[in-house]
C-alpha cells in the first residue's frame, strides 16, 4: 500500500493512497483541511469505530447509527498530545442493562486488542525520517 503527501500550495498538503482517497491537511484552523494532530484522532476513533462496528450491530441491530467522538489533552505551547478521550455516542436504551454492560466490556476488549491506531499509541513506536542524499 502506497500512501503519500503532496504538497499542493503554502501550507497545503494533500493526503492520498492507491485506491484513490484523498485528505486535505494544513495547519491548525486552516479552512477546509484537517491539521496533523486532528488526523491521529480521527484515526484513533475512526479505528474504534471499525472494530466496533459489528459488536453494536450485532446488539442494537442493522439500522444502529452511532458517532465516536474524540478529544485530547494537550497543554498550551507543547507540540504533543497528553491523552486522547474516545466517547461511542449510541442508543442503548432498547438493551437489557446485562446486555448493555456486556456489550461495553466486549468493545472495550476488541478495542484494546484489534485496534491497530490505538495499539501502536499506546506502545509507541519510532518514527524516521529520511532525505535524499542522507546517511541515515
Amino acid at each position: 500500500m502506497t500512501l503519500e503527501v503532496l504538497r499542493e500550495g503554502k501550507h497545503r498538503f494533500v493526503g492520498r493512497n492507491d485506491r484513490g482517497a484523498e485528505v486535505v491537511l494544513g495547519r491548525a484552523g486552516a479552512e477546509g483541511a484537517f491539521s496533523p494532530v486532528e488526523l491521529l484522532q480521527i484515526a484513533v476513533a475512526g479505528c474504534s469505530a471499525v472494530t466496533a462496528e459489528e459488536l453494536i450491530v450485532r446488539r442494537v441491530g442493522e439500522d444502529a447509527e452511532f458517532r465516536v467522538v474524540v478529544s485530547a489533552d494537550r497543554r498550551v505551547g507543547v507540540a504533543e498530545l497528553d491523552g486522547v478521550r474516545v466517547v461511542f455516542e449510541v442508543d442503548l436504551a432498547g438493551l437489557a442493562g446485562d446486555v448493555r454492560e456486556g456489550m461495553v466490556r466486549a468493545v472495550e476488549r476488541a478495542v484494546e486488542r484489534l485496534c491497530t491506531v490505538r495499539r501502536t499509541l499506546v506502545k509507541g513506536v519510532p518514527v524516521v525520517e529520511e532525505f535524499p542524499g542522507s546517511q541515515r
